[in-house]
């Protein structure tokens, strides 16, 4: 965790449980279940040390991935980011859209909530992202600054 003052990125972190390992049968549904409580309370520590916890769920559609992918196969600098196990994931669409939408429901709070980016326009995403964090971090500055 990054000390006061600092920003931390991370990506995907503790939601593996929750959807890879889940979909994947990684873990049995005990624990994946189990998983969305350790969640919340471990990002309720970190609200409560003074944290500003953001998660953001890009999003984009089955046409616009496939369309990447196919991209990225045809593209001899892009052809590392694509594997066999992409193309067998992507067969799983509709489990893991499943599993991702029972995480968002679960695990966003008024603490640590979920952004939902519309993801299939890349600018449009990023710049969403950055005034969602610069909101926040504004947000926090004034709370700090108005406490007694």
């Amino acid at each position: 965790m990054p000390k006061a003052g600092h920003i931390a990125i991370f990506d995907r972190t503790w939601y593996g449980r929750v959807l890879v390992e889940r979909v994947e049968g990684f873990c049995r549904e005990s624990q994946w279940k189990q998983a969305y409580q350790e969640i919340n309370e471990m990002e309720s520590h970190l609200a409560n040390a003074g944290a500003v916890v953001l998660k953001f769920w890009l999003h984009i559609d089955k046409d616009e991935q496939e369309k990447r992918f196919k991209e990225r196969q045809e593209d001899l600098l892009k052809q590392w980011k694509i594997t066999e196990e992409d193309w067998r994931n992507r067969e799983k669409w509709d489990q893991y859209e499943s599993a991702v939408n029972e995480m968002l429901v679960r695990t966003s709070t008024t603490y640590a909530p979920w952004v939902v980016v519309e993801g299939n326009c890349k600018y449009y995403a990023r710049v969403k992202i950055l005034k969602t964090v610069v909101e926040a971090l504004e947000n926090k500055i004034k709370e700090v600054n108005n406490r007694p």
